[in-house]
């Protein structure tokens, strides 16, 4: 197993169905309460281990989910409403050592509960050209919400697979 990617890297299927975007949106819907049932006991000594040498910590992890989700979740938005966005990236790497980073992590734990609903919903009401529709990195690479849909159901389970590593060691 890798450690920086215990679930293997973000691979979309060659061809996506209908029955991939239902299961990636229901892995989105069950990251709150997978999430919260794997952190909500811990220590303070457990939310500083990491899950690989130079890694995050678990509270640090769990930051950025709220973090990065919140960023998608606007990022679908903008290309429901607006033709191509061009969307603004995050040093993710500079966020996690941000002040609040250092909190416990119920504040952010808080936000993927509120933020996550909303999104399931407005996931479920897309139609198909709505799921075609795409922002674009600054570079011009352009992502559809579909494929964003995709990534960000991967993007839970691969953090949720970083804090066991992060227990287990």
């Amino acid at each position: 197993m890798e450690l920086r990617y215990p679930i293997g890297r973000f691979e979309l299927p060659e061809q996506m169905t209908g029955a991939h975007l239902v299961a990636w949106i229901y892995e989105i819907e069950a990251l709150p309460r997978l999430l919260n049932q794997l952190v909500k006991d811990l220590t303070e000594e457990q939310l500083e281990k990491t899950y690989r040498p130079d890694g995050w910590t678990v509270r640090q992890v769990i930051h950025h989910i709220a973090d990065s989700h919140m960023n998608s979740y606007i990022r679908m938005k903008l290309a429901l409403t607006e033709s191509e966005p061009v969307i603004n990236t995050y040093e993710e790497k500079l966020w996690a050592e941000l002040p609040d980073t250092l909190l416990p992590p119920a504040s952010s734990l808080q936000i993927i509960a509120g933020l996550h609903p909303r999104w399931v919903h407005l996931l479920k009401a897309l139609d198909d050209e709505q799921l075609q529709r795409v922002f674009v990195f600054p570079n011009g690479r352009k992502m559809s919400i579909e494929k964003a849909v995709g990534l960000y159901a991967w993007h839970g389970n691969h953090h949720i697979a970083h804090i066991k590593q992060a227990l287990s060691l």
